[in-house]
């Protein structure tokens, strides 16, 4: 026999053991070891001088005064491509933009409370099409608005179906949030200053006297439902929201600054934030008559699912690359991949895909819908973007953003401070240019 069979016979038994193997390698072993060294793009499939023009977009950006500083982490793989800082984190003094910048997540929290509650729901403790009212009781009798009486007082109505728990993580319940329309029930959602509350349980309380805007599942509004997630983490946990975070998320992800308040021992570290100012295009640090935030200096008595934290672009890329390795972060696993699955799928149904829908630059359109507590691209060449099929994202009211593509296996996050928006769209300009860059996703 030739001696290269002979070697072929040898190794055989030890090349059908190495592949059972990593056949049969642990369910809970990582698809990647996070590492935050920069790799060299081209290994990952990017063209360093392709990302030149995300560079100099936001560089232009802080040049012309539109923003104060930028970070951008871009990950492929789960290997760190680019990680930049840009500008400076307060303009009076200016301190330098550093990658431990602690900045205002804001409705950026919605996903890790969407995370928070399917670790409830992987322990069993809820299920999609239960009604909300099986949690919390107080909201047994809710009422839908369906116009006026003729002596002008609201005319609430039944819902047809109790609203559910995937209705209230896909925004369809019928909450809304009081901010962004007009309408009779957001004029009593403003009126009754639910976030104003003294806690949760208050907040709660406050929200079952107010009627739904429409009957659940006809409709699509940003709204209140994540801060009633919040309450439902802490009734089903016996924890507070941020120790539920903290215990769960936080720490195993090494999420080191995240949280719900800035200590006075890393205060110095947090952005200053900005507003757009409309008459002069740039920057101001006096709100234009929006909602008064509140300082984030102590830990609050009315923690917000929905828009309660803080956190640096390391620790929010950290959660994003647990969701894009499907639940888990080196070794920690948070979420099964089944979990993550139905958390990221869209849940709007098909007659609302109609850009009747949305809040600022996300629109519910046909290939663009809402999972969990975050948008989803079910179709993105439908809605006329470049990422990949089943990306998830959201953003911030101050700016912030971050998508995960499962499709081409990249992980962005953008930290900016500046609420108001305001030109230019750094979060819609960043998809382009990543995607310009990938000029080999094989690899």
């Amino acid at each position: 026999m030739p001696s290269r069979f002979i070697r072929a016979a040898a190794l055989a038994p030890v090349l059908f053991a190495a592949s059972f193997t990593s056949a049969q390698k642990p369910a809970g072993a990582p698809r990647h070891n996070l590492d935050m060294t920069l790799a060299k793009p081209e290994s990952v499939g990017f063209d360093s001088q392709r990302l030149e023009r995300l560079h100099a977009v936001m560089q232009k950006a802080v040049d012309d005064k539109k923003l104060a500083g930028v970070v951008t982490i871009l990950a492929r793989h789960g290997k760190v491509a680019d990680y930049r800082t840009y500008g400076t984190r307060d303009m009076a003094s200016n301190t330098p933009m550093t990658k431990d910048t602690i900045f205002r997540d804001y409705s950026m929290t919605k996903p890790v409370t969407a995370v928070a509650m399917m670790v409830l729901f992987e322990e069993g403790k809820w299920l999609p099409n239960d009604p909300i009212a099986k949690y919390i009781p107080e909201f047994a009798h809710l009422k839908v608005y369906a116009g006026k009486n003729d002596d002008g007082t609201p005319k609430l109505v039944d819902p047809d179906h109790q609203p559910t728990m995937a209705e209230l993580m896909s925004h369809t319940a019928g909450f809304t949030y009081g901010l962004f329309g007009n309408t009779p029930v957001d004029k009593m959602v403003r009126d009754a200053k639910l976030f104003e509350s003294k806690n949760l349980q208050e907040f709660i309380d406050k929200t079952a006297t107010l009627p739904l805007l429409y009957q659940p599942g006809k409709g699509w509004t940003y709204s209140i439902s994540m801060d009633i997630e919040g309450y439902i983490v802490e009734k089903l946990s016996g924890q507070s929201l941020p120790d539920f975070y903290r215990d769960h998320i936080y720490q195993p992800l090494g999420m080191k600054d995240a949280g719900f308040y800035v200590p006075k021992e890393k205060w110095q570290r947090f952005a200053t934030v900005y507003y757009h100012d409309p008459k002069t295009g740039g920057l101001t640090t006096e709100s234009n008559g929006g909602v008064n935030f509140r300082p984030f200096n102590e830990q609050p008595p009315m923690p917000s699912g929905g828009g309660g934290m803080v956190s640096t672009a390391e620790d929010y890329y950290r959660f994003a690359q647990m969701l894009g390795d499907q639940g888990e972060l080196n070794g920690h696993r948070i979420l099964a991949p089944a979990t993550v699955k139905l958390m990221t799928t869209n849940h709007v149904p098909e007659p609302l895909m109609t850009m009747g829908f949305g809040i600022g630059s996300q629109q519910i359109r046909p290939g663009f819908g809402y999972g969990y507590n975050g948008a989803v691209e079910y179709d993105p060449h439908l809605a006329n973007l470049p990422d990949g099929k089943g990306t998830y994202l959201w953003d911030g009211a101050a700016g912030t953003w971050f998508w995960v593509d499962p499709t081409n296996d990249i992980v962005f996050v953008g930290m900016i401070q500046r609420i108001g928006g305001g030109e230019p769209n750094v979060q819609y300009l960043s998809r382009s240019l990543v995607y310009q860059a990938l000029t080999d996703p094989s690899k």
